[in-house]
Formats: C-alpha cells, sequence, structure tokens
C-alpha cells in the first residue's frame, strides 16, 4: 500500500507528532504525588511500643521508643522515627502504630541540598516517601519511594 507523502500529509502527520511529544514527556516526567498513593484508614488511637525484633532495633531501642511517644504521621498508621547519625546525615525507621513493628528504611539520607527543608518529605495520608540527598552516601538527586507496611519500594522516574 502507498503511502501519501504529499506536503499536506507531512504537515499534518508533523503536527500530530509535535502534539503527541508535546503532551507525553510532561506526564511521563511527572513526580509521583502524595495523592498518588493514599492509605485505607488513618490510626488516631495510642501508638504502641516498638517490637525490638532484631539486632539493629534494640542497637537503637531509645531512638525508637521516643518515636512512637508521638503519634502516627506517615502511611495511616506509622510513626517516621528520624535521627542524625553524623554531620549532615540522618537514618529513619517506620514503626506501625497499632503493631509496634519497625521497617528499616534501608539506607541513610546524607547531603541535601541547602534549600532543602527537609530531607524526608511524607504525610499521614500518603504511603509516599520522597528522599532529597544521597543515599549511603552514593549519588544524590530527589528519589521516590512506596511504603507497603513492611519495605520501602523505589519508584523508578525518569
Amino acid at each position: 500500500m502507498p503511502v501519501d507523502a504529499s506536503p499536506r500529509w507531512r504537515t499534518g502527520a508533523r503536527a500530530a507528532l509535535a502534539a503527541l511529544l508535546a503532551v507525553v514527556p510532561a506526564s511521563a516526567l511527572a513526580a509521583p504525588r502524595f495523592g498518588d498513593f493514599p492509605v485505607p484508614a488513618i490510626h488516631h488511637g495510642a501508638t504502641a511500643r516498638p517490637l525490638l525484633a532484631d539486632a539493629h532495633s534494640r542497637n537503637y531501642a531509645t531512638r525508637l521508643r521516643r518515636a512512637t511517644a508521638g503519634k502516627a504521621d506517615f502511611a495511616g498508621r506509622y510513626v517516621l522515627a528520624t535521627w542524625g547519625c553524623g554531620a549532615s546525615c540522618i537514618m529513619s525507621a517506620a514503626i506501625d502504630a497499632r503493631t509496634g513493628a519497625v521497617s528499616w528504611l534501608p539506607f541513610t539520607v546524607c547531603c541535601w541540598d541547602a534549600d532543602v527543608d527537609a530531607p524526608l518529605e511524607y504525610k499521614l495520608d500518603s504511603r509516599l516517601l520522597i528522599v532529597h540527598g544521597a543515599r549511603d552516601e552514593q549519588g544524590g538527586g530527589t528519589h521516590y519511594y512506596q511504603f507497603d507496611g513492611k519495605r520501602f519500594a523505589e519508584i523508578p522516574t525518569p
């Protein structure tokens, strides 16, 4: 089947391609948003004491216990405990306010930009965690994670 290569057809094809390219990159490059990762319910009750089920949790028992003095502030029912681990370095764990189970962020975060207010951004009504800075002192930038109640899974972004 022959292809119509008339100037009119080429102009129309170029216009259609330009319109498609103008729309696709904007949506493909959009960063994840808190609203994209809603939680089914919000825990408003008392916060359970952390379960110190592993050596890592026992090493940081005081930090974890202090964090559970507060209410859930992440992913519906978790307290995100965060503390310093050196100059411009933090580590973090999510503590289930209902059960006390501890889920560790699998890296430390350091070296975030001076214009960043907080290296970790999160909300009570979202499972999204936004990390600004270098993970385990490697690389940098902004990274997005979805929390499933046990693990932080990186969300690939272009």
